[in-house]
């Protein structure tokens, strides 16, 4: 699907505007029916060639404006009746039960199910899209059901993290030899960061947040190196370089990560796209070297690259004094 060409109506909005006008009038003139799936935010994205955040924005003021409303598992559809949210009935004296679709989102409601929405959220508009506001939304119960199982957001992003790491398991017992292993460990964080590109801001050895996968991937690693002969504040020392380059490679990569998410091409296409800009620049003469090279940076092969450099670099200083 090409970018949607402005109208000679829409064409002096701003692309936010644009898109909530074009949709607006979709759901007026009966294009999009009630219960009709609305365009997601990726697929506003590749429609009208605009960012996440944008996308984002247009879906939650037509959700403001009571033209839409989301729905877990389905999506966004559009409401019965376009106009302003109705008032929340006031129940009649003699049944005060809530509705029976709220009773079954309560009843199916699990703090699994509250960190699986968040991570899902967390994934696609990274921390900047995530509140408890947005789960709770997501999965179609108030705010406040979500602290009975969740007492804050920070808790719940704890609970993330434990999840994603939770998920990619180190082996026990490690593999035989220390650089077996530690490799191991570098390609498991590295997926992790590839998989949740959010989660690189909150892992550091600073100690964003404490969650128990992180401490149990610390030991992991240490437990690895002092089987080496070295004290504890050695392996730490090395736990620090190791984690360091790993989530220092997936910045590099976040941003490969981002555009195949928002626009739906892969790094490859992205650089591809951008050749006539590119040629223009080089044709400039002043930067030869940088305009030599036969293509996009492979990230996965730098990466693969580095650690083998790494590991070849520590090598004197884990083996260099054994006990």
């Amino acid at each position: 699907m090409g970018v949607a060409v402005p109208t000679d109506a829409n064409r002096d909005l701003s692309p936010y505007e644009r898109v909530v006008a074009e949709i607006r009038a979709r759901i007026r003139s009966g294009q999009l029916r009630q219960g009709d799936r609305v365009p997601s935010a990726r697929e506003i994205i590749r429609e009208w060639g605009v960012a996440m955040a944008t996308a984002t924005k247009v879906l939650a003021a037509l959700r403001q404006e009571g033209l839409v409303v989301a729905v877990r598992g389905v999506g966004t559809i559009v409401r019965g009746t376009p106009g302003p949210p109705p008032e929340p009935p006031v129940p009649a004296a003699t049944d005060e039960r809530p509705r029976p679709a709220e009773v079954a989102a309560r009843s199916s409601l699990s703090k699994e199910a509250i960190v699986q929405a968040a991570i899902t959220i967390a994934d696609a508009e990274g921390l900047e899209g995530l509140s408890m506001r947005r789960v709770s939304t997501n999965l179609g119960v108030s705010t406040m059901a979500l602290y009975r199982h969740v007492a804050s957001k920070s808790a719940l992003v704890t609970a993330m993290i434990d999840q994603i790491y939770a998920e990619h398991a180190l082996p026990e017992p490690p593999p035989a030899g220390w650089r077996t292993a530690l490799e191991v460990a570098l390609r498991t964080e590295w997926e992790i960061y590839r998989k949740h590109p959010w989660a690189i801001r909150l892992t550091p050895l600073a100690g964003a947040v404490q969650a128990t996968a992180l401490f149990r991937n610390a030991e992991w690693t240490m437990e690895v190196i002092t089987a080496e002969g070295r004290s504890p504040d050695e392996a730490m020392a090395i736990l620090t370089f190791i984690s360091s380059y790993t989530s220092g490679m997936a910045l590099q990569g976040t941003r490969a990560v981002v555009e195949e998410y928002e626009i739906g091409v892969d790094a490859e296409q992205w650089w591809r796209s951008r050749e006539a800009e590119f040629l223009r620049i080089a044709a400039q003469g002043k930067y030869p070297l940088t305009f030599s090279i036969s293509g996009p940076p492979d990230v996965q092969a730098i990466f693969e690259l580095g650690m083998k450099h790494l590991l070849d670099g520590l090598t004197p200083l884990i083996e260099g004094r054994r006990t």
